[in-house]
């Protein structure tokens, strides 16, 4: 079995918000992958006295040993009482409700020697690759299909200068339409206080016969495909298995350094943290 992964943050000067683990219980039947990527709250009150790392820390961590040690839970059941748990730890001390209460993508993996099942929320990918070398991109589209005047003014953001006042109150306009979508009907779900989003999450199995490896990207890593175009998914898993995490991270750092106004390829950030875990079971 080969495991590799790698993560680094956007800004050296800011924690990582990414969370990402393998386990493999005793017994050598399986594991099981996990990879979280932290919403990064704009700046301001969001009801809750702890940071996004703290909130990865506590879901990530409940949600490996979750689906590594309880195998009769899917992971679907997993991820709901990861959250519960990771809810119950700061429950009594802030705003749950908040919109903008700590919260995060998931993408999660578990494997046996029959299957290899999967499960994603939100806007980061795993790709499952198949022995004749095709992939098998699993994505939670919500993200990407926002309404047309939301998407309208998020093209209309980027259209502004960089730092101006303009740019900013747009900014500000079109972060509150996305607030107001996020976990509620017709938008899109993240893992953040209430269980029942983990139903919303995108899940399969897939004959573990099928299966040669498994890349886990957070949407910082999978920017190489989806903002600057290098090259497709099956390039990108093909790129991890032959020279490891690290270095789509530096693919990525490159093409982020050489467009650092984010002019040439519009994105929210100039930087991103960014996460990636290589699994050939």
């Amino acid at each position: 079995m080969r495991i590799e992964l790698a993560t680094e943050p956007g800004d050296p000067q800011r924690p990582n918000e990414d969370y990402a683990s393998v386990a493999l219980p005793a017994g050598g039947q399986g594991g099981v992958l996990v990879l979280l990527d932290g919403v990064t709250p704009p700046e301001g009150d969001y009801g809750c006295r702890h940071s996004v790392p703290w909130f990865t820390a506590r879901l990530g961590g409940a949600m490996l040993e979750l689906s590594g040690s309880h195998r009769d839970m899917t992971l679907t059941e997993a991820l709901a009482e990861a959250i519960s748990r990771t809810a119950d730890t700061h429950r009594t001390s802030c705003d749950l409700s908040h919109v903008r209460t700590p919260q995060a993508t998931v993408v999660a993996a578990r494997w046996s020697d029959r299957t290899v099942e999967h499960l994603v929320l939100s806007d980061s990918v795993l790709l499952l690759e198949h022995p004749d070398g095709s992939v098998h991109p699993a994505l939670d589209p919500r993200l990407d299909e926002l309404p047309p005047a939301v998407r309208a003014r998020r093209d209309a953001v980027r259209a502004l200068p960089r730092g101006s006042a303009e740019r900013a109150a747009a900014g500000r306009e079109y972060g509150r339409a996305v607030e107001a979508l996020r976990n509620a009907e017709g938008g899109f779900f993240t893992a953040a206080a209430d269980p029942a989003v983990a139903g919303r999450a995108v899940t399969g199995s897939t004959p573990r016969s099928e299966v040669r490896s498994l890349t886990a990207l957070s949407d910082g890593a999978g920017r190489w495909v989806e903002v600057f175009r290098e090259g497709s998914w099956d390039r990108c898993a093909a790129l991890v298995a032959r020279e490891g995490p690290q270095a789509l991270i530096d693919r990525v750092r490159a093409a982020e350094a050489a467009d650092p106004e984010a002019r040439s390829y519009p994105r929210g950030k100039a930087r991103d943290d960014a996460s990636v875990i290589f699994v050939a079971p």
